[in-house]
């Protein structure tokens, strides 16, 4: 205590003294308080901050390595009635089935990355089937053109260019006459694709690939691997890694 205050306090009655006594105890206990509590606050950052690093770590951890989660029931396996690019069924490890609308612009998104897995994976089966939602107009003419095109065995290059150009004849009021123009392009017998076109053949193909998946289906694209439905990857990584822990080799 310095000697002003010494001579301050000397000058104060003993009521005073014992009062400034009081206040100055009060202060130092308040200055206590608010040192636990900065501590306290500190301490709960530091243990949120760890908490959120864990959590942060653990689906870091586990969208390096993602499993195939499945999350719902089986349609029927791929047989000789369905198109498939890739391993012979008999030689196979691992079947991807996909149910796809051409016109759908999530499937025009997959379509490179499944493209791309087909030219990875040499012990993979790759199954289209067709499965146009009602809202596309265009989806159920578009698999027409595809199933016409496999009847001259071009199907997946039909596939392919209807996918290239999804957004050149996705609003067109003419396109059967752009999927013709495609067939010129990949050298087929135009009047030959305009019958099968519009055959009943055609339909029935396609309505029965749109069947197989009804049950498990509410929306596209959706997968099945080895039959049985998965959710939907996020990216060609996660795909990849799937295809690779069901047995797929590069």
């Amino acid at each position: 205590m310095s000697k002003a205050m010494e001579s301050t306090d000397q000058t104060l009655t003993k009521k005073e003294r014992h009062e400034l006594r009081r206040q100055e105890k009060l202060a130092a206990r308040e200055s206590g308080d608010k040192k636990r509590k900065t501590a306290s606050v500190m301490l709960w950052s530091c243990i949120i901050v760890f908490v959120a690093g864990t959590i942060a770590l653990m689906v870091w951890g586990a969208s390096k390595n993602p499993t195939a989660q499945f999350i719902g029931g089986a349609v029927k396996a791929a047989d000789d009635s369905d198109w498939i690019k890739g391993a012979p069924l008999k030689d196979t490890r691992v079947t991807l089935i996909e149910y796809s609308d051409f016109q759908c612009p999530a499937c025009g998104a997959y379509y490179p990355m499944v493209k791309q897995l087909g030219q990875e994976f040499k012990n993979l089966s790759i199954v289209y089937r067709h499965f146009p939602l009602p809202q596309h107009a265009n989806a159920r003419p578009a698999a027409q053109a595809a199933e016409a095109a496999g009847q001259q065995g071009k199907f997946w290059e039909m596939h392919d260019i209807v996918f290239d150009n999804q957004n050149s004849w996705a609003g067109s009021k003419s396109v059967e006459e752009v999927f013709i123009a495609y067939a010129q392009t990949l050298g087929l017998e135009i009047e030959k694709f305009k019958t099968d076109f519009n055959s009943s053949k055609t339909r029935t193909k396609i309505e029965s690939d749109y069947q197989s998946g009804a049950k498990e289906i509410d929306g596209t694209p959706t997968f099945f691997l080895n039959d049985k439905k998965i959710q939907n990857p996020r990216n060609y990584d996660e795909l990849r890694s799937i295809i690779q822990q069901a047995g797929g080799n590069s």
